[in-house]
């Protein structure tokens, strides 16, 4: 199994490269940054930092979303990143949750995913494309063994079924071992049914890991508080599905959408944040379902679970109070531990 580890782009980033670094040091292949203008620093320029200073992480967006900017600056951008260091890129896109609503615009549809995971990956590997009514562009200075992953962000059924015939990778954020069969399966089962040998879409789980001393009901208390805002972040995409689907719709699992019964809103300058005041409407279980939390033993024994519903990659949340304690744990302990 490959290990990520997924941060917010906050200043300074010299913080962001630091703990990177960190990382690949501990075992980690993947480096992930959120992608959302308004909210953090561009991780595009990051990224070339991130780069120059590791030897093998590969670093990717978790995710980007067709809408902030246009395919072929996407596409250009991980493009030369490539050119520079020698395809260590990956294109995670999505819809686009806190990038286009802090920005006053409604979140991508499912069709304009699909046509700019196209283009995007078209033009990363240095082939022609269409950027819409005929308009056919190809990057002239693109290396001949060029390439660029995509990876689609996807809960919904229709989501999930684009993501098994079309993308390169599967990105799932929770942990819940029910919901991940289920959702790997319809992926994977998506991908059989275009012809596609399932085997090609990879699968990424990415939730918060809080690694404590103990299981005692303090330290526990303590990881579930500072891992609670994940089930809000999660909660604004469950919230869409429940409106395009139902409360109870056979469709949507209610082992996902369940939970949001409380939620009254969501205030995105605290997104993905510890102290974020709008998740307190997420139980202890959901926590304890769509996240890692505990002693060493219990990250492996979930891990391994995961391992054998197919996920080929764990990415870490980073966003608590134990950064650099989870990813020393995570490289001494937890990783060994599972690719033994």
């Amino acid at each position: 199994m490959d290990f990520g580890l997924v941060l917010q782009t906050d200043p300074p980033a010299s913080k962001v490269v630091s703990l990177m670094k960190r990382a690949e040091r501990n075992g980690f292949a993947y480096g992930w940054t959120f992608d959302s203008a308004v909210l953090w620093q561009e991780p595009f320029v990051i990224y070339s930092q991130i780069l120059a200073n590791t030897q093998k992480l590969t670093v990717g967006t978790m995710v980007t979303n067709p809408g902030t900017r246009t395919w072929e600056v996407t596409a250009s951008t991980f493009a030369t990143l490539n050119d520079m260091f020698g395809n260590r890129t990956v294109c995670g896109i999505g819809r686009g949750d806190s990038a286009m609503r802090v920005a006053g615009r409604k979140p991508n549809t499912l069709a304009r995913i699909s046509e700019a995971m196209k283009v995007i990956r078209a033009l990363g590997r240095g082939e022609e494309a269409d950027l819409g009514g005929g308009t056919m562009v190809k990057f002239p200075w693109i290396k001949p063994d060029a390439e660029l992953p995509v990876w689609m962000a996807a809960y919904g059924p229709k989501a999930l079924k684009m993501t098994g015939e079309e993308a390169d990778g599967f990105i799932l954020q929770l942990a819940d071992l029910y919901l991940t069969e289920y959702m790997v399966k319809a992926v994977k089962d998506a991908a059989v049914a275009a012809g596609r040998d399932p085997s090609e879409v990879k699968i990424c789980v990415a939730a918060p890991a809080y690694v404590t001393e103990d299981d005692s009901p303090e330290a526990l208390a303590h990881a579930r508080d500072q891992c609670r805002w994940f089930g809000g972040m999660v909660g604004n995409h469950v919230a869409d599905l429940v409106s395009k689907y139902g409360e109870h719709s056979s469709q949507v699992p209610e082992e996902l959408t369940d939970y949001i019964k409380a939620r009254e809103g969501y205030d995105y300058s605290h997104h993905g944040r510890s102290d974020n005041p709008d998740t307190a409407f997420v139980p202890d279980e959901i926590v304890e379902r769509f996240c890692l939390i505990g002693p060493v033993e219990k990250h492996i024994e979930k891990l391994n679970a995961l391992r054998e519903l197919g996920v080929d990659q764990f990415a870490v949340y980073d966003m608590h109070d134990a950064q650099e304690a989870v990813i020393d744990a995570y490289g001494s302990k937890v990783i060994p531990a599972v690719n033994g």
